[in-house]
């Protein structure tokens, strides 16, 4: 059942920001990351009218494919919770209105969100045109007025004014400084190269290369690209072993190729554990 909710209760908009067109704020959750073949399970928005109105609305979506439980863990929304819902298809042209003449904005809107939404209204058989409209990124606009670079580190973490830099071994040296504040400042900080390598640099826990070719799905290797998407490796070894050579021969990371070849061999990588 589609969960629509039509209430008062929301922050108004900043008084200095004046409206020519409808303003969409919206906000996406999904089955991962991938924009390409993840699909959209919960949308959230609130319509801001020129006249002053406004609208919000929520819709929790059947992705018509499972859900990680990885990824239910952060986002709360499991399979049970949408076994009844709509799919995106059949809320295509409801979800068209709420977004029509508008404006878009949100939080990573232009990194993430947009995309999502764009590739779900296209495998609805509908596009999402981005002519005309403006968008409102509240991530850039942060980014933008506090800066993110090694002066503004140096100063933040250690108070000291980075006399040195564009030079090489000077950015070096405040770089050293700034990890050393910033140890000091974040007790939480993992105290070994591979916990400080997933905190900078986390990666899809349903990936199983490096790329995302390859996902976890309830215990299963399984391809998350093309018309195989969804089918398991060791599915695949069976009925479409064609299939297996073409992606050896062809441009794919050296990684993915070596998870397919083992596993060709017999060789399955062993499913992350879960608690």
């Amino acid at each position: 059942m589609v969960r629509g909710m039509n209430q008062p209760e929301f922050p108004p908009l900043p008084s200095r920001l004046r409206l020519e067109r409808p303003l969409v704020v919206f906000d996406l959750e999904a089955t991962g990351l991938n924009k390409r073949v993840d699909r959209i399970v919960s949308l959230a928005l609130v319509r801001y009218e020129p006249v002053g109105t406004a609208e919000k609305i929520h819709y929790l979506i059947n992705p018509t494919i499972p859900i990680p439980p990885e990824v239910s863990e952060l986002h709360g929304i499991t399979d049970e919770d949408v076994k009844d819902a709509p799919t995106f298809e059949e809320m295509a042209s409801v979800i068209e209105r709420h977004f029509a003449d508008a404006d878009l904005a949100g939080y990573n809107v232009l990194g993430y969100d947009i995309q999502m939404l764009t590739e779900e209204f296209a495998r609805a058989g509908r596009e999402f045109s981005m002519e005309g409209r403006r968008v409102l990124d509240a991530q850039r606009i942060f980014f933008r007025n506090e800066p993110r670079d090694l002066t503004a580190a140096l100063r933040y973490y250690c108070g000291q004014d980075h006399t040195d830099s564009h030079d090489a071994m000077g950015d070096v040296l405040a770089t050293i400084q700034v990890l050393g504040g910033q140890f000091e400042r974040y007790a939480e900080l993992p105290q070994d190269m591979d916990g400080l390598h997933e905190y900078c640099d986390p990666r899809d826990p349903t990936w199983v290369d490096q790329t995302g070719r390859l996902k976890w799905s309830r215990g299963e290797v399984v391809f998350n690209f093309g018309k195989f998407q969804g089918q398991s490796l060791r599915e695949t070894i069976i009925e479409d072993p064609n299939f297996l050579t073409w992606l050896l021969r062809s441009d794919f990371p050296p990684d993915t190729k070596q998870i397919v070849r083992n596993a060709m061999n017999g060789i399955f990588p062993e499913p992350p554990a879960t608690d």
